[in-house]
């Protein structure tokens, strides 16, 4: 295991220009290995499982894009992109660790967001990747079964 702490290593960082672009191909339908994205203001994630990625790496991987048509000062671009990798660093406990899953983050709001509403839509994107790779949970619950006297 990898995760050693709470420090965020260079091979969790997404750096192939193969996988960045396979990350935002379109695809054909009903194509399994598609990628899938959802927004959570001010946030959008993209993501596929990718399944060519060596074996030595078996994270997830990331990447942060802050484009400069919402933020037009680099020194705006540069804090907010600090502040949703200081939200994924805390939050991506929430993933499996073994999952060999590319995901780009897209800085989708205008103007700088408070660091306080960028970690709740990343803690409510990375709950919602984490559900659909989930191992399927049992569908009893607590309070179905009778107490044990």
């Amino acid at each position: 295991m990898f995760r050693l702490g709470h420090r965020l290593y260079k091979f969790e960082k997404l750096c192939s220009e193969t996988a960045i672009g396979r990350l935002y191909a379109h695809a054909a339908p009903g194509d399994p290995d598609a990628p899938q994205a959802q927004l959570v203001y001010p946030l959008r994630a993209v993501w596929r499982l990718n399944s060519a990625r060596s074996a030595s790496i078996d994270c997830p991987q990331f990447l942060i894009s802050v484009p400069k048509k919402r933020l037009r000062h680099a020194v705006d671009r540069v804090a907010m992109r600090r502040r949703i990798r200081e939200a994924y660093r805390l939050n991506r406990s929430l993933l499996p660790p073994s999952l060999p899953l590319d995901i780009a983050f897209g800085y989708v709001g205008n103007g700088l967001c408070d660091y306080a509403r960028i970690e709740s839509a990343m803690q409510r994107l990375l709950t919602r990747i984490a559900a659909l790779y989930a191992p399927e949970a049992d569908t009893t619950s607590d309070t179905d079964t009778p107490p044990l006297d």
